[in-house]
């Protein structure tokens, strides 16, 4: 039908109601206060609270049972995490910046060797909750969004994908 398709990642990671971010924010119940990045780049990463301050196995169990998938806890925070940062994806390098933000937790997408050792460091708890689990949200709400606004039919496949 000779129609283009231009897609670009990180527009949908940011989006401040249908990007990633913003869709996992909804899932976890976290309240977004502020956006911060690692000034190289966009401010994609947010910061925000929850309602109740949860335990790292709490909050654990939360991204459980949103993302249907078991995240890696590094358990290095306080005891009460109230304070979270967010950015879905292969955000692990927000974690310093999330540290020094006074976060209680930050949570996104994967995990490498030296992120377990920044947590600890910086006493941040670290939750890595799969790239595919936590960018799966804002494809889908942009789907649903232009199936309502331009009466299209959209169908979202989730090729599960561990990592």
């Amino acid at each position: 039908h000779q129609i283009s398709l231009l897609a670009y990642h990180l527009p949908l990671d940011a989006h401040p109601e249908l990007g990633n971010n913003a869709q996992l924010a909804q899932r976890l119940g976290l309240v977004e206060q502020g956006r911060f990045g690692t000034g190289a780049g966009p401010e994609l990463a947010c910061a925000g609270t929850l309602e109740t301050s949860l335990t790292a196995q709490d909050l654990g169990a939360r991204i459980q049972a949103a993302l249907g998938r078991e995240p890696q806890c590094i358990a290095a925070g306080p005891e009460h995490i109230r304070a979270v940062g967010w950015c879905s994806g292969a955000a692990q390098s927000y974690l310093e910046d999330a540290a020094r933000r006074g976060l209680d937790a930050f949570i996104s997408g994967e995990i490498s060797e030296p992120t377990v050792h920044i947590a600890r460091e910086y006493g941040i708890h670290y939750f890595a909750a799969g790239h595919h689990a936590t960018e799966r949200y804002g494809v889908q709400a942009l789907g649903e969004h232009l199936a309502q606004h331009f009466a299209i039919e959209h169908t979202f496949i989730d090729i599960d994908n561990p990592v």
